[in-house]
């Protein structure tokens, strides 16, 4: 009595087995894969984000399929303050960037369509393409002191299905950004096959080294969907306040524009309170920015001078984002390791073939966690490496 696209498999992993009863048996627990910043100790001006949603204007109902403009208004300032023109009729407010996606493919792909995604990546795009009666088809991303999209095999996959490539920009775990030559290559690929580009910027805003990245948000030269929200850039995933921006030829976006607004207008699902909220959110991403910036620099540094004693592990190279790459010497699967690291060391870390990884040899950690508890956990991790 089911739909076939929920006929998943609802068997935990073993991991998670694991972790879970690490956890029921009250066992220390150091967590190197922690991603939900509001568990990770940061500073937040309380009495500045829950005076946002006491705005007595919530009490009236507004109904707009794009959202209200003084939020769309207030995104539009986000980009003008990253030197990136985007007006606000471009911009629909959604409750979170998996819902920005679901309306993306509704416009763009009829069932059994395809879109292209990078791999490695994160693992929450075959969920929302088997919601949404989406195909997913893998393009690599190469790694050669630094990562770089295989732009041959990328085209190789291809098909008349082909609806659109997705690209992470920087992309999760990996942490590297669409370089400007590839940006222009991904340009000239879509636009001439009548494709599009589907650009998740969530992390864009966390940069290590170096200037700003150009966001897809102002894109020309091919048709795009650009998706960001609120809960990275300003660390309140609890708000539920994402956007997604459509740019591309004029006459493509008016189109898509239309269909949107449709889609949009059938749900109307993001409320009044947050959206009014929105504009005093995004002035709290600064301080907010700061703190995690400063303390990902500084747990790298850390993973950095510990690696530095030894030579079984090394590190990945990254650009931007959360998250870590080490690379581990092959003596068993990322799975069994990362199990076996728990029941030893009780140290939580991501086997690399979450991420479809192309190998085994890698695990991630997330550079989020408190500096010294980082710190334990990576020693943990490297004393049962030279054990094993």
């Amino acid at each position: 009595m089911f739909a076939k696209r929920t006929n998943w498999n609802m068997t935990p992993n073993r991991l998670s087995e694991a972790l879970a009863a690490h956890r029921a048996e009250g066992k220390p627990l150091i967590d190197l894969t922690v991603s939900n910043p509001t568990e990770c100790g940061f500073e937040y001006d309380r009495a500045a984000i829950l005076d946002a949603l006491h705005n007595p204007e919530a009490l009236s109902y507004e109904p707009n399929p794009r959202g209200l403009e003084s939020a769309r208004r207030a995104v539009a300032g986000y980009y003008a303050d990253r030197e990136e023109k985007v007006s606000a009729n471009d911009i629909f407010l959604t409750t979170s960037t998996s819902e920005a996606y679901s309306y993306v493919f509704r416009t763009l792909c009829d069932p059994g369509d395809e879109l292209l995604i990078p791999s490695p990546s994160y693992p929450l795009f075959d969920f929302l393409a088997d919601i949404q009666d989406v195909s997913l088809v893998r393009y690599p991303l190469l790694y050669d002191h630094g990562w770089q999209i295989d732009f041959h095999a990328l085209e190789q996959a291809i098909t008349p299905r082909t609806r659109g490539v997705i690209v992470v920009h920087p992309n999760n775990p990996t942490g590297n950004f669409v370089k400007s030559a590839e940006m222009a290559k991904l340009n000239a690929i879509c636009s001439a096959r009548d494709i599009a580009i589907i650009a998740d910027e969530v992390f864009l805003d966390f940069v290590l080294d170096g200037s700003l990245p150009a966001s897809f948000a102002a894109n020309h030269g091919a048709a795009t969907f650009t998706l960001s929200g609120l809960s990275k850039i300003s660390g309140l995933p609890q708000m539920k306040a994402a956007w997604l921006v459509v740019g591309g030829p004029q006459q493509w976006k008016s189109e898509a524009l239309a269909r949107l607004e449709v889609i949009a207008d059938t749900y109307l699902s993001e409320n009044a309170p947050v959206q009014l909220a929105i504009p005093r959110f995004l002035e709290e991403r600064h301080g907010f920015q700061r703190q995690v910036m400063s303390r990902v620099r500084r747990n790298l540094t850390e993973l950095d001078r510990q690696l530095a004693a030894q030579k079984a592990v090394s590190r990945l190279r990254v650009e931007g984002g959360w998250c870590a790459v080490l690379r581990l010497p092959l003596t068993r699967s990322d799975e069994d390791l990362a199990i076996e690291l728990l029941a030893a060391r009780g140290v939580s870390v991501h086997p690399g073939h979450f991420y479809e990884f192309p190998s085994e040899g890698f695990i991630v950690v997330s550079l989020l966690a408190p500096w010294k508890q980082f710190g334990r956990g990576i020693s943990d991790v490297l004393l049962f490496m030279d054990q094993v």
